[in-house]
């Protein structure tokens, strides 16, 4: 885990208490990008199950992430994919 992927997953533990927490570095994904880091990292994938989404949209959802990760959106994170789950939307089948 790199000191950026450990500060994600300690903001977001302690901010949303979620029931699941993923956190992927896709900085190799982007090597020779604009914005990428010289030495990877900058661009993250990021899945959190929480019941603290109960009754929030998905903007409200994505702003409540943003919020807590507030300085490393100014200065580590370049680019950041979420999906932000409630535990009964994660427990749902998907559609066929």
């Amino acid at each position: 885990m790199t000191e950026t992927t450990g500060l994600l997953k300690a903001k977001l533990t302690v901010g949303l208490s979620p029931e699941r927490l993923e956190i992927e570095d896709e900085g190799h994904l982007h090597a020779g990008h604009a914005g990428a880091r010289e030495h990877g990292g900058g661009h993250y994938r990021v899945t959190v199950v929480s019941s603290a989404f109960e009754g929030m949209g998905p903007v409200a959802r994505h702003r409540k992430v943003y919020a807590l990760l507030e300085d490393e959106l100014k200065t580590r994170v370049h680019a950041l994919a979420l999906t932000t789950l409630t535990p009964a939307e994660a427990d749902a089948p998907s559609p066929a």
